[in-house]
């Protein structure tokens, strides 16, 4: 048995917790009215499992940055930072409206590395949701952990999105405030970097609020989506730079590897943002 009392990195490995939570007629309202326009055909929109089961914590359990404070729900490591890196979601299954959910999740690795920008530190953390009993999606997600940003320090270059040709499926979107307060309003996220503009800027080192990654993600899928004419059943992505909201967007999906697809998101004729693929 795991010592709980252990705060040490290597003590959470394993650790787990549940969530419930009902895929409700209004959560799917709000959820297509955030994301309008941007989602492919279903009953249940793909991505709504990024707003079931959040960790709702009261004011004195949340730490500078608007999330619970490191060593509640995630390891304390000695880097403030932290941001969605990636992850990949397989759908063994499929969500319906008034399902009630069971979302266990447990830390499966830590590691640190050293990237251009200093120490970083990398959890991945499992989530299953199931429907009595049964596994309907399950996914790795990757979160990383970095320094605060060193004041007048240069910024790693995004690099530029290649030309690809004619998308498979794509869309055009223009990420804004109401947008990523919507977002976090229905996925319980209460990052300031997502609304906070200050923070934002003065505190991590970004040029403007930061569109969410689940977001990002969710805008791929919905795309890989529409090019395959169903949800597919394994979807991955990588955070490859920042996005920051103000700035026009294209979501696209191209012929990948082994009868996939290869997605992207990034700035409308500039820098990708994040990256993927999708295999049915």
């Amino acid at each position: 048995m795991k010592d709980e009392t252990d705060d040490s990195p290597e003590a959470w490995i394993g650790r787990s917790r549940q969530r419930l939570d009902v895929v409700t007629p209004r959560l799917i309202e709000q959820f297509r009215a955030t994301l309008a326009e941007t989602l492919a055909p279903a009953d249940v929109p793909l991505g709504l499992f990024w707003a079931l089961g959040p960790e709702a914590l009261p004011p004195a359990d949340l730490g500078r940055d608007g999330h619970p404070h490191l060593g509640l729900i995630l390891p304390r490591l000695p880097l403030p930072r932290r941001m969605w890196a990636g992850g990949e979601v397989e759908f063994p299954g499929a969500l319906r409206i008034g399902d009630a959910v069971r979302r266990d999740s447990r830390v499966e690795a830590i590691t640190f590395k050293t990237g251009s920008t200093g120490p970083l530190g990398f959890v991945s953390v499992r989530h299953d949701y199931l429907v009595d009993g049964q596994l309907q999606v399950t996914e790795r997600q990757d979160l990383v952990y970095r320094e605060d940003p060193v004041p007048g320090a240069r910024q790693p270059v995004a690099p530029a999105a290649a030309d690809l040709g004619p998308p498979l499926a794509g869309l055009t979107l223009f990420p804004d405030p109401v947008l990523l307060f919507r977002y976090s309003a229905i996925t319980f996220n209460g990052h300031r970097i997502h609304y906070d503009r200050s923070y934002a800027t003065e505190v991590e080192g970004y040029d403007d609020l930061v569109v969410h990654g689940p977001m990002q993600a969710t805008l791929m899928l919905n795309v890989a989506a529409m090019a395959m004419g169903r949800c597919p059943q394994r979807f991955s992505y990588r955070g490859v730079s920042p996005l920051t909201c103000g700035k026009k967007i294209r979501v696209e999906a191209h012929e990948g590897a082994d009868g996939g697809l290869s997605l992207r998101v990034s700035h409308d004729g500039g820098a990708v943002t994040m990256i993927g693929t999708a295999h049915l």
